[in-house]
C-alpha cells in the first residue's frame, strides 16, 4: 500500500480513519504527536491549527507517498488555504469525514478540499466503514492484497 499521511484539525477524524484503516476497534484518544504506523503517519491536529508546528507537517509529508487532507463535514470553517497542495510534490487528496453526523454538509467540506487543490475527493464514516474500501482502493499497490481479499 501506498504509504499516507493523514493531516487535518483537531477532531477532525483522523485517529479515527487510521483506526479504520487498520481494521482496529474504533477508541476515542487525542494524538498527542505524529504516530508512524506501517503505510499511515497520523498527526495532531494541533499541528496544522499552529503555524510553527506546521513546518513539521512539510517535512513529515516527504515520507509518504500520498497526503490525505481531512474535512470533517461537521465544521463551520477551513484552516487549508487556497491552493494550498501546490506546495506538496506528492499526490494529495480530500477526505470529507463524520459524513453520518446530524448537520453534516458533505458537500461544503468537500468544497474546501477543492479550494485547497485537491482533485480526489473520498466520503468516509470509519465507524461504520462507509467509504474506507474504496480510499484503501486508491492506496493499494500492484500485488496488494485487501484485507476482504483475503481467504
Amino acid at each position: 500500500m501506498k504509504k499516507i499521511i493523514l493531516m487535518g484539525s483537531s477532531r477532525a477524524g483522523k485517529t479515527t480513519l487510521t483506526q479504520a484503516l487498520r481494521g482496529e476497534k474504533i477508541v476515542h484518544k487525542k494524538t498527542q504527536y505524529i504516530n508512524h504506523y506501517d503505510v499511515i503517519i497520523d498527526t495532531p491536529g494541533e499541528y496544522l491549527q499552529c503555524g510553527r508546528l506546521g513546518r513539521a507537517l512539510a517535512l513529515y509529508s516527504y515520507e509518504a507517498d500520498v497526503v490525505g487532507l481531512l474535512a470533517s463535514s461537521i465544521e463551520p470553517f477551513s484552516l487549508y488555504p487556497p491552493n494550498v497542495t501546490c506546495m506538496v510534490n506528492r499526490d494529495v487528496i480530500g477526505i470529507v469525514t463524520k459524513i453520518d453526523q446530524p448537520g453534516a454538509d458533505r458537500e461544503l467540506a468537500a468544497s474546501w478540499l477543492r479550494n485547497a487543490g485537491c482533485e480526489t475527493i473520498f466520503y468516509v464514516n470509519s465507524k461504520t466503514g462507509e467509504g474506507i474500501s474504496q480510499l484503501m482502493e486508491y492506496l493499494r499497490e500492484p500485488g496488494d492484497v485487501l484485507p476482504w481479499e483475503k481467504e
